[in-house]
C-alpha cells in the first residue's frame, strides 16, 4: 500500500475485506488470482458480523486454503494491516452504517458498495464524508471493476471462462469506465476483440448518487502512464457526461476518449422513459443521449453512430496508437489453466472416479429417495409395508405378499421372549446403571449368538446341509449324536411335544398354507419326531422354525445359489436382530418408567447360595 500511486486504487497486491458472507464472490476473486498469477490471495479476510470468528474453506488455483473469517470488522483491521479495500455486500439497509465503520479505519482507503438502492439522502452523506476523509466509493448499485492480472471485485467479468476469454487474466493499454455492470462485462469483451486489452475497468453503479463519477476514474487514467487510451460508457439522464465534455475542452483528458451515451432510442417513445437505472431518465433536452453524444463529438471525443459500431472506432483509435508506437503491442503470454471444480467436471462427464465403496439398495441423490427402483412415493402409494421395504433393502427385490407378510409376522414373533434372556437382561442392567438408549439396547444386542437368537442362522445351515446332503432325517440326528453337538432349533426349556410353542404353529401353518413348497420344514418336522422321541421337549423351537421356513421361502422366490449366499451372510439372523432391538428398547423404555425403588441389585438373587454367616 505504501508505494501505491494516487491514480491506482488497486494492484497486485492488493487485498480485501470482504463484508458478509458471500463465498461465490470470494472463490470467483480467487479463481481470478490465480490464472493472474497472484502469488497471494485477494481476498485477506471475510467480515461476517452476523456469525462468529472462524475460518472458510476456499480452492486457490488446485490447492484449499483457508480464509479467516472476523465477526468484526475492526478486529479484522488490526490483524491484516496491510488491506486497503473493503468490498460491501452489505443490503441496501445497512450498506451505508458499515461504509461508515469502514471509514472509521485509516487503513482502508477504498469502499465498493454492492447494495442497489441505498438511501439517496445517506449516500449524499457518505459522498460528502468520503471527500473529508480522502476515501474513495465505488458505488453503490455496482458488480465493482476490475485491474486484469491484478485485481478483481466481486463477481466483476463473470464465470473465469469469460475473463479468460476477454482477456481480462493480463493487463492491456485501456482504461474502460461506465455506470452500467452489464455493459461493462459486455465493453470488456468488445475491447479485448479490438484492442491488446483492458487496464483497467470500473463501473460506477446505477443509482443516482454514486461515490465516484464517470470523470473521476477517467481523471485517474489520464494520470496512468500504463493507460495509453480511454473508453467510456454514458448513458441518458443526468449530467455527468457533461463534466466530461468540459474535461475535454480544458484538456484535462488529453488522450484519446472514445465514447457512447446509451439511450438514444429514447426519442423513438412519445412519452418519458424510465430506463434501468436510477439517474437514467431525460428531464430536459440537454440529458438526452442524442444531445450528449453530440457534445462530446464537438468537444473531441471519439463518438460512434451507433453502439454497433463502437467497437469498430475503438479499434481505429487503438490501431492509430500502435501506428505511433504509443502502444507497443506485447507477446500474449501463456494462459494459465484453470482447475475444474470436481462436481462440474462429473457433470460434464470429463472425469471418473472409483468409488470409496459401492451401495446398490437405495440412493437419496435424486429429487426423492429410492428404494431399489421404487421412489419412496411408491412405497407408500403401493403400501409395501416393512415387509416389502425389507424385502427391497436386504434382497434386492420386492418380494409377492405372502412373502412379505412372512418377514414382518417373523419380526412380530422374535420382538421378545421375556426378561429373562441374556439380551433383556444386559439392556435392564445397563439401563438401571443409568445408560442411554443406544448404550443399553447395544449391550443387550451384544450378546446375540448361538445361545441367543444365533439359532435362527444355524439351524437353516444345518438343516438345509443335511437336506441338500441327501441325509434321511435320522442319519441327520445320528451324525450330530456322533459329533457331541446340539441340533440348533430343536429344544425348548419349557415348551414341548404335549406344550406347543403357539408361535411355531403360527409360522408353520402359514408356511404350509401360503408357501409355494415347504421341503426343509417337512424334513425338519420328520427330525422333531426322532428327538421327542427320546425326550418330549427336543421339539422344532421359534428361532429353527423361522430359519428353516425362512429357507424354504428364499428357495421358492431367488435361484438356490442366491438363497445360500443370503444364508451364509447371516441375512436370517438379521431378522432376529431387527425383532430384538424392538423389545430391547420396550425393555429400556419400562426400566425408564419404573421407580428406582422397583429393583433389587442382582446380588439379592444369588445370596442365599451364600454361607449363613456370610449373608
Amino acid at each position: 500500500m505504501a508505494g501505491k500511486k494516487d491514480y491506482n486504487l488497486f494492484d497486485k497486491d492488493t487485498q480485501a475485506f470482504i463484508y458478509n458472507m458471500q463465498t461465490n464472490a470470494v472463490q470467483r476473486m480467487l479463481d481470478f488470482d490465480y490464472v493472474a498469477g497472484r502469488k497471494t490471495p485477494s481476498v485477506a479476510a471475510i467480515v461476517n458480523p452476523t456469525g462468529n470468528d472462524g475460518f472458510q474453506k476456499f480452492f486457490f488455483g488446485p490447492k484449499e486454503i483457508l480464509v479467516p473469517v472476523y465477526k468484526s470488522l475492526k478486529n479484522a483491521a488490526n490483524k491484516h494491516k496491510n488491506v486497503d479495500v473493503m468490498i460491501n455486500f452489505a443490503s441496501f439497509r445497512s450498506a451505508a452504517a458499515s461504509t461508515e465503520e469502514a471509514f472509521a479505519i485509516p487503513q482502508l482507503r477504498t469502499v465498493v458498495i454492492i447494495a442497489e438502492g441505498v438511501p439517496e439522502r445517506r449516500m449524499r452523506e457518505l459522498n460528502v464524508k468520503a471527500k473529508q476523509l480522502n476515501k474513495v466509493i465505488i458505488g453503490p448499485a455496482t458488480v465493482g471493476g476490475i485491474v486484469p492480472g491484478a485485481f478483481k471485485i466481486g463477481n466483476t467479468g463473470g464465470t473465469i471462462e469469460n475473463i479468460m476469454d476477454s482477456k481480462l487474466h493480463r493487463p492491456g493499454s485501456v482504461g474502460f469506465v461506465s455506470k452500467s455492470g452489464g455493459l461493462s462485462n459486455e465493453a470488456y469483451n468488445i475491447v479485448s476483440q479490438n484492442t491488446d486489452g483492458l487496464y483497467e475497468g470500473i463501473a460506477i453503479g446505477g443509482d443516482r448518487f454514486p461515490g465516484t463519477t464517470l470523470l473521476d476514474h477517467l481523471l485517474r487514467y489520464e494520470k496512468n502512464p500504463d493507460i495509453k487510451m480511454l473508453v467510456c460508457l454514458g448513458e441518458v439522464g443526468g449530467s455527468d457526461e457533461y463534466t466530461i465534455v468540459d474535461a475535454l475542452k480544458k484538456k484535462m483528458i488529453t488522450k484519446p476518449l472514445v465514447m457512447w451515451v446509451t439511450g438514444t432510442c429514447s426519442k423513438a417513445f412519445k412519452t418519458e422513459v424510465q430506463f434501468g437505472h436510477a439517474g437514467a431518465k431525460a428531464g430536459s433536452e440537454s440529458e438526452t443521449a442524442d444531445a450528449k453524444n453530440t457534445a462530446l463529438k464537438a468537444a473531441g471525443a471519439v463518438v460512434p453512430n451507433s453502439f454497433d459500431d463502437y467497437g469498430e472506432k475503438i479499434a481505429i483509435v487503438y490501431k492509430d496508437l500502435v501506428k505511433k508506437k504509443i502502444i507497443i503491442p506485447r507477446p500474449e503470454p501463456p494462459a494459465v489453466k484453470m482447475p475444474m471444480d470436481y462436481n462440474a467436471a462429473v457433470k460434464a462427464k470429463l472425469v471418473r472416479k472409483p468409488a470409496n465403496f459401492i451401495s446398490t439398495i437405495s440412493d437419496d441423490r435424486g429429487e426423492e429417495l429410492i428404494y431399489g427402483n421404487m421412489p419412496i412415493s411408491e412405497v407408500f402409494k403401493k403400501d409395501i409395508g416393512v415387509g416389502g421395504v425389507l424385502s427391497i433393502l436386504w434382497f434386492k427385490r420386492l418380494l409377492p405378499n405372502y412373502a412379505t407378510k412372512f418377514i414382518e409376522m417373523a419380526i412380530m414373533v422374535t420382538a421378545d421372549h421375556g426378561p429373562a434372556v441374556s439380551g433383556a437382561h444386559n439392556t435392564i442392567v445397563a439401563t438401571r446403571a443409568g445408560k442411554d438408549l443406544i448404550s443399553s439396547l447395544v449391550s443387550g444386542m451384544l450378546t446375540i449368538g448361538p445361545r441367543f437368537g444365533g439359532a435362527i442362522d444355524g439351524a437353516a445351515q444345518m438343516f438345509s446341509e443335511a437336506y441338500d446332503a441327501g441325509k434321511t432325517p435320522q442319519q441327520f440326528v445320528d451324525d450330530m449324536k456322533a459329533k457331541g453337538a446340539n441340533i440348533q432349533g430343536i429344544g425348548h426349556l419349557i415348551k414341548s411335544i404335549h406344550n406347543p410353542d403357539m408361535r411355531v404353529t403360527i409360522i408353520s401353518s402359514y408356511a404350509k398354507k401360503h408357501f409355494k413348497s415347504t421341503p426343509l420344514l417337512d424334513y425338519a418336522r420328520e427330525v422333531e419326531k426322532i428327538t421327542t422321541s427320546k425326550r418330549d421337549n427336543l421339539i422344532l423351537n421359534v428361532d429353527g422354525c423361522i430359519g428353516i421356513c425362512f429357507v424354504d421361502l428364499l428357495r421358492s422366490e431367488l435361484t438356490k445359489q442366491e438363497a445360500d449366499e443370503y444364508i451364509k451372510m447371516g441375512a436370517l439372523n438379521g431378522l432376529f436382530v431387527l425383532g430384538r432391538s424392538i423389545g430391547l428398547i420396550g425393555h429400556y423404555l419400562d426400566q425408564k418408567r419404573l421407580k428406582q425403588g422397583l429393583y433389587r441389585h442382582p446380588w439379592d438373587d444369588i445370596a442365599y447360595m451364600l454361607p449363613e454367616k456370610e449373608k
